[in-house]
């Protein structure tokens, strides 16, 4: 009985081990960006507006020329008030240089961003450690990765 339950025993108990159950990864990476130049510009109308009291318009201006304007009862008191905005010229040509234009159109609103300077940035990869990344200029970004993941009995 006591050869039957250690044939038993260890039949059970002692399992042998396969590698293949465990698998080990390590992923490095640098990611390296330079900002592009970019410029967003929005066209603006024309407006015209003309507000008063005691006036009176023998023909109103705006766009296309001043207007004619009196004071309704002479020696009484008055206000005016005239605004024009003029519409931004259509620009339908760009000049390109080199994959930049050289001399953007500006309208009325508008939003300018200037480029990223490599300068010094860098980034490597090693074998043996950490990726390592070095700073560029303005409108640059560097990142560095490791990622390590060990399963065990997957």
């Amino acid at each position: 009985m006591k050869r039957f339950l250690l044939l038993f025993s260890s039949v059970f108990f002692v399992t042998p081990v396969n590698a293949g159950e465990i698998t080990s990864k390590i992923i490095d990476s640098v990611s390296l960006t330079v900002q592009g130049a970019a410029i967003q510009s929005e066209r603006l109308g024309a407006s015209y507006s003309v507000s008063g009291s005691n006036i009176q318009a023998t023909s109103f201006g705006g766009i296309g020329g001043a207007g004619t304007y009196d004071v309704n009862t002479a020696g009484q008191a008055f206000s005016f008030s005239e605004s024009l905005r003029d519409a931004d010229t259509v620009v339908t040509t760009q000049t390109v240089s080199a994959g930049t234009v050289a001399s953007p159109n500006l309208y009325g609103n508008s939003t300018t961003q200037l480029g990223g300077e490599k300068s010094t940035l860098a980034g490597s990869l090693s074998g043996t450690g950490v990726p390592s990344v070095t700073a560029g200029g303005p409108g640059t970004t560097a990142v560095g990765q490791r990622s390590i993941e060990l399963s065990v009995f997957k």
